[in-house]
């Protein structure tokens, strides 16, 4: 399904403050795997969303997504198999809009364009019946200007807008950081419905530990740019926060030992 094989960004290269962001990442997702990501602020995790969605092409490397190569496709062609749902509530969504006609470019994403109204009673109703497994009335409000929302509730609109096309690979940027706990809570739950439901293969970061291990099927560490760790399903469900924190330090230790004996 997803296949990442050697890719490597350096940003700011050959000044003082060059930094390696991506070490030669190889990460392969069969289809329907749900992976959650979890490291450090600057480990690289969102540089590999941005890599593999084409927001940011890498310096060098190979990424085939059902066999197929896209890491020469702009961002917007990969749009058409890729959903991403950010951090920020406000962003993958046109507030000036209303529900309806976000909804409608949504569902035009992976169609040919044309010149027909992009909302009419045929897509209406599909809208009504997508927005009612949210659970929070906006089939009702379709009208409604999407930046008059609530956090909680745009961020489930960009939920829905990322997969009702049902995307070949999704892709869930810390998207319940910026929400309160009850608001999160709803998310999560409608994430992994969403994902259950139409199979899809969804790579997730997240600095919430705890929903790391509850949610997906599969767990990276990444840290400086490279994959630390990376654990099974069965092996996840066993796991605890401080065993996370004891693989880390483990890890951590090691490479430090490797760096000392090579700099010696």
């Amino acid at each position: 399904m997803l296949n990442v094989e050697q890719i490597a960004v350096t940003f700011n290269e050959g000044t003082p403050d060059e930094k390696r962001a991506l070490k030669q990442i190889n990460l392969e997702l069969k289809k329907g795997e749900f992976v959650t990501v979890i490291g450090g602020n600057g480990a690289g995790k969102s540089t590999l969303m941005n890599v593999i969605s084409g927001n940011l092409i890498a310096d060098v490397g190979n990424i085939t997504i059902n066999d197929k190569k896209v890491e020469g496709l702009a961002e917007y062609k990969r749009s058409r198999f890729i959903g991403r749902v950010f951090q920020d509530p406000m962003a993958g969504t046109a507030p000036s809009m209303t529900i309806e006609e976000n909804l409608a470019i949504a569902f035009s994403r992976d169609k040919l364009r044309n010149i027909r109204p992009g909302v009419n009673k045929k897509r209406k109703e599909i809208f009504k019946e997508y927005l009612q497994t949210l659970h929070l009335g906006l089939e009702n409000r379709l009208n409604a200007r999407v930046g008059l929302l609530s956090g909680g509730e745009r961020q489930a609109l960009s939920l829905l807008m990322a997969t009702f096309t049902e995307p070949e690979i999704l892709l869930l940027d810390e998207h319940t950081a910026a929400l309160d706990p009850a608001r999160a809570e709803l998310i999560t739950d409608l994430t992994t419905e969403i994902v259950k439901k139409f199979d899809l293969t969804t790579l997730m970061v997240t600095h919430n530990m705890q929903q790391a291990l509850d949610m997906g099927t599969r767990l990276i560490m990444m840290d400086q740019g490279q994959i630390i760790l990376d654990i099974g399903e069965e092996e996840k469900q066993q796991l605890t926060i401080k065993d996370l924190m004891n693989e880390f330090q483990k890890i951590r230790g090691h490479q430090m030992v490797s760096d000392e004996a090579v700099l010696g």
